[in-house]
């Protein structure tokens, strides 16, 4: 790893699926990775296939010799980490981070399956990683060190923002909030389209519109420092249209209401998924 630690690193990704593969893009385009190993059973996706930067493994007792790597990333479905985790114990030392990347698998969850010496953070990331667009939020154990999580920051932070948090029960409504939250979108996408076809417009250009405001939107607000209830209110003209349909949102009934239920269903869901 070179010096800062934050560039050139080694590292061990277990899973390349959509996700994983998307943040080594991200790894890869900005340099953060100068050797990778994969273990995948299905192996590389397309994209990453004669790049010589990556290595093709069956697990981490078949890595080349003499590879030691600074972080290790672990990207496999949450049901199956549990069989995958000991594998990987032989692998730690203090100079080795663990990332999960794993929806729903505690910390302690790690440590049982690692060791007590293993350095883990653990992660939430959204699929927007795979344009590089990802909001993911992690915690340490007290193992990981100011340099490895560092590294693990610049790792996230490839394919998106990230945020930091001292209390690990926090990604549970982080899950529920940015995790589950595209999802979210995507349905008001949908019962946009489904309501303007109600209100008369065609199928196809009802989908186009409802898809094309909500894209554009979401990037204006992106680009804006301004405060999304700032936003609002800037195309909001008293007694227009956009205020008649406001004022049905944000009844007593109507949209806050039914987020705070949705939001805390998914958050006691992860904290059962985690037991």
């Amino acid at each position: 790893m070179t010096e800062g630690g934050t560039r050139g690193c080694t590292l061990l990704l277990a899973g390349c699926g959509k996700m994983g593969g998307a943040m080594l893009d991200g790894w890869l385009t900005a340099g953060i990775a100068s050797s990778v190993a994969v273990v995948e059973p299905s192996g590389l996706p397309e994209s990453l296939r004669g790049n010589p930067a990556v290595i093709l493994a069956s697990g981490p007792d078949t890595l080349p010799a003499g590879f030691a790597p600074d972080v290790v990333v672990l990207a496999v479905k949450p049901q199956v980490m549990d069989s995958v985790l000991p594998a990987y114990r032989a692998l730690v030392n203090p100079g080795t981070v663990f990332l999960s990347v794993a929806a729903g698998k505690t910390i302690a969850s790690f440590e049982a399956a690692l060791g007590e010496g293993a350095a883990i953070v653990r992660s939430m990331p959204n699929t927007p990683a795979a344009i590089g667009r990802g909001m993911t939020v992690a915690v340490g154990n007290p193992l990981v060190t100011g340099a490895q999580k560092t590294l693990c920051d610049s790792l996230l932070r490839a394919v998106g923002d990230v945020a930091w948090v001292d209390d690990e029960s926090l990604l549970d409504p982080v899950t529920a909030v940015s995790g589950s939250g595209p999802a979210y979108v995507f349905l008001m996408v949908e019962a946009m389209a489904k309501a303007g076809e109600a209100a008369g417009l065609p199928a196809e250009l009802a989908m186009r519109l409802a898809r094309a405001t909500v894209a554009g939107a979401g990037e204006l607000l992106h680009r804006s420092p301004t405060a999304a209830a700032d936003l609002r209110k800037a195309v909001t003209s008293p007694n227009g249209t956009t205020q008649a349909a406001l004022d049905v949102l944000m009844a007593g009934d109507g949209i806050q209401p039914l987020l705070d239920r949705a939001v805390a269903a998914a958050a006691n869901r992860s904290r059962e998924l985690a037991k």
